[in-house]
């Protein structure tokens, strides 16, 4: 066939390259993906910034939205990625989904949030103590210089 200038012949039924072909022009099935979830799916990202999704379609939960299957995050994360609200990494069979900023805006209009509230991974995260409380005791402790593992001053001599 390759001297005859014919097309290839056909690949045999139940090769790989024949499934492949049919996988191809057979339609995907559609997953419906109830309102009320996907609002909570796109808060939850909103609120968090990030997103980790198991590559496992049947897994009948998602690991941090238990009420929702994992499937219907998987497709949701999917669309905003296609639309270039989130980027995606993939990882160990995990994928990865970090809000970019045409993102944020998107979630604003969708969920109706004020353009004061930001995800949580924009947002500084206040020490729990004041910044100089610690910095008048700290020669107080009795070790020094910071180096090793603190034995003390009089490490060493005999007292």
């Amino acid at each position: 066939w390759l001297k005859t200038g014919r097309s290839a012949p056909p690949p045999p039924p139940h090769s790989a390259r024949a499934r492949s072909a049919l996988s191809s022009q057979r339609p995907r099935p559609m997953v419906l993906i109830p309102k009320k979830e996907r609002k909570q799916i796109l808060e939850h990202l909103f609120k968090e910034g990030v997103m980790c999704v198991k590559k496992d379609p049947r897994a009948c939960r998602h690991n941090e939205l238990e009420d929702i299957p994992n499937l219907h995050v998987m497709m949701v994360l999917r669309s905003l990625c296609s639309r270039a609200y989130v980027t995606e990494k993939f990882n160990w069979q995990w994928y990865y989904y970090f809000l970019t900023n045409e993102g944020i805006d998107y979630l604003r209009e969708v969920l109706h949030l004020p353009a004061q509230v930001f995800p949580s991974t924009l947002t500084k995260q206040r020490p729990t103590r004041p910044a100089l409380a610690g910095a008048d005791s700290a020669g107080a402790g009795g070790g020094g210089g910071g180096w090793g593992k603190g034995k003390g001053k009089g490490y060493g001599k005999d007292e």
